[in-house]
Order: structure tokens, then C-alpha cells, then sequence
């Protein structure tokens, strides 16, 4: 049977957290109609592969996979790997540490259920008292100054990129997943520029979210890197990279809304 949802959980060196997050993702999917968890193994140095073995093996395997590759090549590149892998026709992703919990997967499942968006995005910003657990105030306010960079250079409306906790409409996504570049942790921005260029409806969402030890960003390193993805996004962009991508969802994206415009008024 086909599932109707794919959750990604990307992973790398988390062998420690991952026998207790993976078990209540497993325990939340069970109660689901049909769901399918595919476990993205970031070619870790540890013992994550093996624990998410151990987990899986008891499962019905046509609804639990784990992707392994021996080298680590970023949670973008492992992001990608998993949505290209995905068998159900929306799909998310959560951290591995589920800093924002599974009970918010309505809330950004639903919308594109019901055929209102093609995107949709856990946002901290929107409704802050949703925080549990805040965020050392340093990279708190680091990650606030870098989505407003975001917005200038991006023209992005959106107020949180960065959270983990994203679904799309796969039918319309899928070519912007191929098409995608950035391995490391700017490729959230990446995906959603591409998708808003493409026309896709997108909606930043409010959701529960709780401040997690353990985080793999360096708020110096990897905020410089991101800043770089950025801007070879908007180069790749300019020079038509994208523009097969891009056409390909867009297209796709206008033909699924004029079926169900007709579906309705039939």
C-alpha cells in the first residue's frame, strides 16, 4: 500500500538521542493511517546507523527504511536524499531531536491536504509564546539577524527559515529536490526561494518548539557558509539554473489547481 505521508528524520553522530526520538516517531506513526519513515544516516562516525537498524528491524519493513552512505555530505544533501526517496505524496522532515514535537504535524500537513498550499514551514518567529525551551540569547538573536538577511537578499516574506520541521507537495516539489545544490545548512533558504520563484504557495506556520542541547550549527562557521549558500543561490538563479526546475513545478503546480477547481464545481 502507497502511504500518504513520508516523515524524513536526517541524522548525523546521533546515536546518543536517537534511541529515544526514533522510538516516539515510530510509536506516532503506528497511530497513523498509512506513514512511511525513512531514516537518513549522514555518513555518522558513530553508532547512529546501528541504532536505527535495531529499531527498524522489527518494523513492517514496507514502512520503515533506513539511506546510508559512507561519507557526510551535510543535512541538505541528507534532506534531499530522503525527499527523493519518499513513496507518499507529501512528505516532511523533523530534526532528529524533534525540538518541535510530532504533534504538530497537522499543522503543516493539513493545509496541503486540503489543497491550499504546496508548502509549508514550522516557524519560532510567528508566535514566540509557543517556545518552550528558548535558544541560548546569543544565537537566538543571531538566528533573527540572519533571517532578516535572508528577507533583503532573498525577498523571502518569511520570518524563520531555519526551522526543521518542513512538508511539501511532492508532485510539485519533487523537480526543485533534484534541482537543489546546497549540501549544508543553508539549503532551507535554497528551497524555499526556489519555490516561491517557481509560484508555489507557501505558508509559514506558528508551532510548539523547544531548544534541544546538542545543536551540529557553529553560530560563526556555519552562519558565514550560509551567507555564501545564499549568494550562490541567487547566482545559480540569475543564470537559469533553476529555470527547467522551476517550470517543471510551476506547470505542474498550475494544472493540479485547475483539477481541482473543476472537481469542485462538478
Amino acid at each position: 500500500m502507497r502511504p500518504n505521508l513520508s516523515l524524513i528524520v536526517p541524522a548525523y553522530n546521533e546515536a546518543d538521542r536517537l534511541g529515544r526520538t526514533l522510538g516516539r516517531v515510530l510509536d506516532h506513526t503506528r497511530r497513523m493511517a498509512a506513514a512511511e519513515v525513512i531514516v537518513v544516516d549522514d555518513g555518522s562516525t558513530d553508532a547512529t546507523a546501528a541504532v536505527a537498524e535495531s529499531m527498524l528491524q522489527s518494523e513492517d519493513p514496507s514502512r520503515v527504511r533506513l539511506i546510508r552512505y559512507p561519507e557526510n555530505r551535510g543535512k541538505g544533501f541528507a534532506v534531499r536524499t530522503g525527499f527523493l526517496a519518499a513513496r507518499a505524496p507529501i512528505a516532511l522532515f523533523t530534526d532528529a531531536d524533534l525540538s518541535t514535537p510530532l504533534t504538530e504535524i497537522p499543522s503543516i500537513v493539513n493545509p496541503i491536504t486540503r489543497g491550499e498550499c504546496d508548502v509549508t514551514f514550522g516557524s519560532r518567529a510567528l508566535d514566540r509564546s509557543l517556545i518552550g525551551v528558548h535558544q541560548p540569547w546569543s544565537r537566538e538573536a543571531g538566528g533573527r539577524v540572519f533571517n532578516l538577511v535572508v528577507r533583503l537578499a532573498t525577498g523571502l516574506p518569511f520570518w524563520d527559515t531555519q526551522c526543521g520541521f518542513k512538508a511539501f507537495r511532492m508532485s510539485v516539489c519533487r523537480p526543485l529536490f533534484s534541482a537543489g545544490i546546497i549540501d549544508r545548512f543553508g539549503f532551507d533558504v535554497e528551497l524555499l526561494y526556489v519555490a516561491h520563484r517557481a509560484g508555489l504557495r507557501l505558508r509559514e506556520v506558528p508551532v510548539r518548539w523547544n531548544h534541544c542541547d546538542g545543536s551540529k550549527v557553529s553560530a560563526g562557521r556555519d552562519a558565514v557558509r550560509m551567507l555564501d549558500e545564499i549568494r550562490r543561490v541567487k547566482f545559480r538563479v540569475a543564470s537559469g539554473a533553476y529555470d527547467e526546475a522551476l517550470s517543471q513545478a510551476g506547470a505542474t503546480a498550475i494544472r493540479e489547481q485547475e483539477s481541482r477547481q473543476v472537481a469542485l464545481v462538478s
